[in-house]
């Protein structure tokens, strides 16, 4: 029963990153991707792990970091196209090819999505841990703050002149956090898989 779920989500999730990416370009790859780590976390939640044993949802944790993971490594590819579009030409059709596909609303997207990632760890903390979360939350809440730089309020009045003064600097510290958030994850996923290989050692024994 637990591959058959197994490959029902793989192919609900495939189909969403599909179906969004044709409606919505590059931004529908983003919402897909964030919709898809989440519906495969709240599938596993409420169908799955009743089904199966310890071992079993110890494995299912490894896979939930990697479908955690995937969406996060796409939006970190986009911030270092961004990064490098301050300093090449190439780098900057990209991104704005990446912009005019999706309206001018890519790091409201992007934000979007990362404020939802965010919450998750928060609410499930022994699935992935909450600095994780509270990292991509705050990750999340900056770029949705960037999105809006280009409207008329008196809040984004108030903050607009620190991201266009620091822009270089704080997408590279947007950079660092995901790409810690990313690689801390999955060096906690390999440690759990090495633990599990050696307690299945252990029971040989």
């Amino acid at each position: 029963m637990s591959k058959v779920l197994d490959i029902v989500m793989a192919g609900i999730i495939s189909g969403i990153v599909a179906y969004t990416t044709s409606q919505l370009g590059i931004a529908g790859t983003v919402i897909g991707a964030v919709l898809g780590s989440m519906l495969y976390q709240l599938m596993s939640n409420f169908f799955r792990e009743p089904l199966d044993n310890v071992d079993a949802i110890k494995t299912q944790k490894l896979e939930r970091s990697i479908f955690y993971v995937f969406p996060l490594i796409i939006i970190l590819g986009i911030e270092v196209i961004y990064l490098l579009s301050s300093f090449y030409d190439t780098s900057l059709l990209i991104f704005h090819s990446l912009e005019t596909a999706t309206r001018w609303n890519l790091f409201r997207t992007i934000g979007v999505g990362l404020m939802i990632m965010g919450v998750y760890p928060l609410l499930e903390p022994e699935r992935i841990s909450p600095v994780y979360g509270l990292i991509v939350l705050i990750v999340g809440v900056v770029k949705l703050m960037v999105g809006f730089v280009d409207f008329n309020s008196p809040i984004v009045a108030w903050y607009s002149p620190i991201f266009h003064q620091f822009n270089e600097l704080i997408s590279i510290m947007l950079i660092a956090a995901l790409l810690y958030v990313i690689v801390a994850i999955i060096q906690d996923s390999m440690m759990f898989k090495g633990e599990k290989d050696q307690s299945k050692v252990v029971k040989g024994n």
